[in-house]
């Protein structure tokens, strides 16, 4: 974590770095996972550029903070945060769901530097990352465990049990940031399965919980800050309310963006979206 609090300005530039890689990637295959790693760049910029404590040129250094990516279908996100944060080059984008690629279209822990576990099957991020707190624990290794996933997956049971596991533990190294965007395969998610109120079933479950808008970097900001910083012998939760498609307004405004497919010239549309909030100093 870095010892002290970066600029909002920032945090905002990462962000927006995030964001265009994500959409060159997408331009790649002409597809994606894009509306989901629009949506979740600031709490990937905040949590590489601030929160985590890494070594970018040592990703298995063991003092790291782990990072899970339990929602794999967000790899295109993932990978423009390791580009950013410097573990991955930025030449390598253009390899993005290629064969013999480093950045399949769904996190491979066995291929990706950085990456801590295989994603895809939805649920199961929060056991494994039980199963990482108590072992770091019981090194006595400072480092904390973050769990990024889906409100999709609380539709899991795996992911409750994880849930009330983690409480019966006490374990405070453990920091869970789900992404509600109210957006899965089957239609809004609060339809397929109703989850509400959120932040009290959480916290009938042991956790201390925030809930902050998943865009406003600086709620962002001071959500990971409180949450590391916590002297409580309990696991914590960020529910993050997020846009899909974030800083680029067609996409937002898209009924079904769970998956997108973009016709070619709007790949660059959209880059010149960014490119211009950016540049009149607007957040994206």
């Amino acid at each position: 974590m870095n010892q002290t609090t970066p600029a909002l300005s920032e945090l905002a530039q990462r962000a927006y770095r995030i964001r265009r890689f994500a959409l060159r990637m997408g331009e790649v295959q002409g597809q994606g996972y894009i509306g989901q790693a629009l949506g979740w760049a600031d709490v990937l910029a905040v949590a590489y550029g601030h929160a985590l404590e890494l070594r970018p040129d040592e990703p298995e250094w063991e003092g790291r903070d782990r990072f899970l990516l339990s929602h794999g279908h967000y790899a295109i996100a993932f990978y423009a945060a390791l580009i950013e944060a410097g573990l991955i080059p930025e030449s390598e984008l253009e390899t993005y769901g290629s064969d013999d690629s480093r950045l399949p279209m769904s996190g491979m822990a066995t291929y990706t530097p950085g990456m801590e576990m295989s994603g895809g099957s939805l649920g199961q991020g929060l056991p494994i990352a039980v199963g990482m707190a108590l072992a770091l624990r019981q090194k006595k290794n400072p480092a904390f465990v973050y769990n990024s996933m889906s409100d999709g997956e609380l539709d899991e049971g795996s992911t409750w049990e994880g849930a009330m596991g983690a409480a019966h533990h006490g374990l405070s190294n453990l920091i869970c940031l789900v992404d509600i965007n109210n957006q899965q395969a089957d239609g809004p998610s609060g339809k397929v399965l109703g989850f509400e109120p959120l932040a009290d079933k959480w916290t009938a479950f042991g956790w201390h919980v925030q809930r902050v808008d998943g865009n406003d970097l600086a709620a962002v900001l001071k959500a990971f800050d409180r949450a590391r910083q916590l002297p409580d012998p309990k696991p914590r939760v960020i529910l993050f309310d997020t846009l899909m498609g974030k800083g680029v307004p067609f996409l937002e405004q898209r009924e079904k963006n769970h998956f997108i497919r973009v016709d070619p010239p709007e790949w660059q549309q959209a880059i010149e979206f960014l490119d211009q909030s950016q540049a009149e100093g607007a957040p994206a």
